[in-house]
């Protein structure tokens, strides 16, 4: 869970008086989630936030399903999604159901021409290729190879790209995105047991504060529709703000793995939650150290959640022909486990350098007509012995 954060101007106390060098008013906003009862921030804006000028174009991004139920484990082919110049164009999403959406994207250019905002979920962008900047009300992030960026829902943001060569997983939320509530204490503070800590996580220190008029384009997404609004004023006319609700990042290279004498479970490998998925992140890590251990993980049963794996780098032990940007889907109802020799071949072996992040919903997951484009439907043969 973010933690208090302050950048630029703010007054000493809430909701009172805070003036400009004219002797005008800053315009105040709560910006928070759950009602009055999650995290907030508040934020004070060179002119009123609510004036929109214009409502153009609603038009419907939903993704098409091909699967609506399905028991079979599938692969996908996540390098194949064909690059887009635009940003909102270039995500293709292929899986989801009503708690999350899991996207890929290859965007070629910056979002130049509009802002966008996401109204009904928080985003979690993992960065596999490309560096830049999210730009965002609340101030900006650079970002590289192996950074998780966290977008809490209704951010207006912006990502520029200082390259054509971007590769993005991205996975909308239904719900609050926090840190594993295990790993923090009474106060929310992450404990010494958890894989990472504050110091790991990047806050916004570079506040972009634009004081315009003119006509500009947010599009804003609803219940998987687009509506082109035109604000009235720059939507980066923040001052200052504090609060706990605001964009950060954290790179996967800062989880530190937790390890044992025998195989450890997955959830020690987890690094976000929501109440209705766990994300994990595989870094590179010692192997097991008992004598008699067997590094490769056991097989098991997933029966009360769906598991997704997007390959990020490495050599991944206990799967087979696998490549960067595949996505692995297994899924709820049947066991699955290494593929056939994979536990053979890690006997001995002391570490792994391989990079994955995971997902694993409490909801069946339904495959849609872009992930079909990209699949591998011979998948879940691979664990035939011959």
């Amino acid at each position: 869970m973010p933690f208090y954060h302050k950048l630029g101007k703010i007054p000493p106390k809430r909701h009172t008086q805070f003036r400009k060098s004219d002797g005008s008013l800053y315009s105040e906003q709560l910006f928070g989630t759950v009602g009055f009862d999650g995290m907030s921030t508040n934020s004070y804006h060179e002119q009123r936030p609510t004036q929109v000028k214009e409502i153009r174009r609603q038009y419907n991004v939903a993704p098409k399903v091909a699967k609506e139920n399905s028991i079979q484990s599938y692969r996908f082919r996540g390098f194949q999604v064909k690059p887009e110049n635009d940003y909102l164009d270039s995500r293709k999403t292929v899986l989801i159901n009503s708690d999350c959406r899991i996207i890929l994207a290859a965007p070629k250019e910056s979002t130049r021409d509009y802002f966008y905002k996401n109204s009904d979920s928080d985003e979690l962008i993992f960065i596999h290729k490309g560096t830049g900047k999210l730009r965002t009300m609340l101030g900006n992030l650079d970002f590289k190879y192996g950074d998780y960026l966290v977008v809490p829902r209704g951010i207006i943001y912006k990502m520029d790209f200082d390259t054509e060569d971007n590769r993005l997983f991205i996975v909308e939320s239904k719900h609050p995105i926090y840190t594993p509530k295990r790993y923090r204490n009474y106060f929310g503070q992450l404990l010494e047991h958890s894989p990472f800590c504050e110091r790991d996580i990047r806050q916004p220190q570079e506040l972009e504060t634009h004081n315009e008029n003119g006509d500009f384009l947010v599009k804003v997404k609803k219940q998987d529709d687009i509506f082109e609004m035109v604000y009235a004023s720059h939507p980066f006319d923040v001052v200052g703000y504090d609060g706990y609700n605001y964009p950060y990042a954290f790179s996967i290279h800062d989880f530190e793995p937790i390890t044992g004498r025998i195989h450890q479970p997955p959830p020690v490998h987890q690094t976000f939650e929501t109440a209705a998925f766990v994300v994990c992140s595989f870094v590179p890590r010692l192997y097991d150290y008992h004598p008699d251990s067997i590094p490769a993980p056991y097989n098991h049963s997933n029966i009360d959640s769906d598991e997704v794996l997007y390959y990020v780098d490495g050599d991944f032990m206990s799967r087979n022909d696998i490549e960067q940007g595949h996505i692995s889907l297994h899924p709820a109802g049947i066991p699955h486990g290494p593929h056939p020799g994979a536990a053979e071949r890690s006997i001995g072996k002391t570490k792994t350098e391989e990079l994955a992040v995971m997902v694993d919903t409490f909801k069946p997951l339904q495959i849609t007509e872009e992930a079909m484009k990209i699949a591998d439907e011979d998948y879940y043969k691979s664990w035939l012995e011959h």
